[in-house]
């Protein structure tokens, strides 16, 4: 059956805000969405069942209890839920499980953020903005997050996502990002927190972090340029630039 299984009742939200964390370009929902995990100490609090998800399970090193791949992370007092997934959707699975989730939202009066990184050379910060269905787009003139400055095309889960908050007249954000296509971006998941979930859904959390991973994965990228380059292992790939995932 496809649904969302409560675990914690007890739990009382009000009118929450959502932060999506699937996986797409650049990691960026994802890394977003798992340090607020982990910085807040939120609480499992619900599993995804929706059709279309892998069934499997997911265990981590020194712990006996498994867990379904996509599950639903709350902080009561925070009156915030955020969407943590260990595995990709499939873009054949997309519209199941958004149609699953997005009445699950629609019944809590939730507010969806979601999360995507836009594949581009990057020259200094990378910039943030903002798109929206229903009431949502007074949410990001409130907090000055910027139209996009060209048109393009959320494409995968999220876009199905997006695509079902339209279709079912919920008010949803869509926050996207100036990401690396090729590699894991804590720096573009760094400014998607700070300049646009923290003021929205109203938190702070310690990014100090996410500063070192981004560190970390530049120097990584530069050595693996130069061996690219030594090797002489020439590759292309178009993709419009447009395109949002």
């Amino acid at each position: 059956m496809a649904d969302v299984q409560v675990h914690r009742d007890e739990i009382a939200l009000e009118s929450p805000t959502l932060v999506e964390g699937l996986p797409g370009v650049g990691l960026v929902g994802k890394i977003a969405a798992d340090h607020l995990v982990d910085a807040l100490e939120m609480t499992h609090y619900a599993s995804c069942h929706c059709d279309g998800l892998p069934e499997i399970a997911v265990f981590e090193e020194s712990a006996r209890e498994y867990r379904p791949p996509v599950r639903l992370y709350a902080d009561e007092s925070r009156d915030l839920l955020v969407l943590q997934s260990d595995v990709p959707v499939s873009p054949s699975a997309a519209d199941q499980f958004a149609g699953c989730l997005t009445g699950w939202l629609a019944d809590r009066d939730a507010t969806p953020l979601y999360l995507s990184g836009l594949p581009t050379e990057k020259d200094g910060v990378p910039e943030l903005s903002g798109i929206a269905c229903g009431d949502a787009g007074g949410i990001l003139d409130e907090h000055g997050i910027p139209a996009p400055a060209e048109g393009g095309v959320v494409s995968g889960p999220t876009g199905a996502l997006l695509y079902q908050a339209d279709r079912s007249d919920l008010d949803a954000v869509g926050l996207v990002v100036e990401s690396s296509k090729n590699f894991p971006d804590p720096e573009a998941a760094r400014v998607l927190l700070v300049d646009g979930i923290e003021p929205i859904a109203d938190i702070d959390v310690d990014t100090d972090r996410l500063v070192d991973q981004a560190e970390e994965i530049s120097q990584a990228r530069e050595d693996l340029a130069r061996r690219m380059e030594t090797a002489q292992d020439e590759s292309s790939k178009a993709q419009p630039m447009g395109m949002y995932q």
